[in-house]
């Protein structure tokens, strides 16, 4: 297993960021002309109309804290890393229980829950294969968020068996982690929830 850490999912969306907003820009230009006015949200100061924005929260780290600026922003590089493939396998899990709940033909239910396991493999294996350690680690959190509490073990034992649940559970264990983990975003993973929240607002996820 290799283990890489991506960085440029920020920079890149910051990009994507940039481009919308030149292109909304010229588009605005376009359609009303440079001398008309744009609507924009104003404040009122001291009889001043003044254009207002927005802006993003900053955070400041004293000198004598480094250590936790550090660990910070190792989990904010983690779950900008793998939240999009914990929000697409919650939108699998969610669309294969939705198919085969209720259904007696358990020929159905394999062969539904195979192909569907193909697809993800195919889109997946390579991405995956590069998370490190801790990343894995993030991203089961952030799976058992998406599934509604229902954490990695669980929907091992529920699409492919107990044994196959116990097999990944015993590799889980060797590398330092539980496939059983919960997710508790008021409580211990309160900080992981606010940079999903901030990675949400930046993908434009819905809801």
């Amino acid at each position: 297993m290799r283990f890489a850490r991506n960085y440029t999912v920020p920079i890149f969306s910051l990009i994507i960021i940039l481009i919308v907003s030149s292109f909304n820009s010229i588009k605005a230009q376009s359609k009303y002309g440079q001398n008309d006015t744009i609507i924009t949200a104003a404040v009122v100061y001291e009889g001043d109309t003044i254009p207002a924005q927005t802006l993003p929260g900053v955070y400041v780290w004293s000198r004598s804290n480094l250590t936790a600026k550090q660990r910070w922003t190792r989990l904010r590089n983690a779950v900008y890393v793998t939240y999009p493939y914990a929000q697409r396998a919650g939108i699998v899990f969610n669309d294969i229980e939705k198919h085969i709940a209720n259904s007696p033909d358990k020929s159905y239910v394999s062969k539904y829950i195979n192909s569907r396991e193909k697809e993800l493999k195919k889109q997946f294996t390579e991405p995956l294969s590069n998370l490190s350690v801790y990343q894995g680690k993030v991203l089961m959190k952030l799976i058992n968020r998406e599934t509604g509490g229902t954490n990695c073990y669980d929907i091992l034992k529920q699409l492919k068996g107990g044994f196959t649940a116990r097999f990944w559970q015993t590799v889980a264990f060797f590398f330092g982690s539980d496939l059983r983990q919960p997710y508790d975003p008021r409580g211990q993973d309160a900080e992981m929830e606010s940079i999903v929240q901030e990675v949400r607002k930046m993908y434009g996820y819905p809801g």
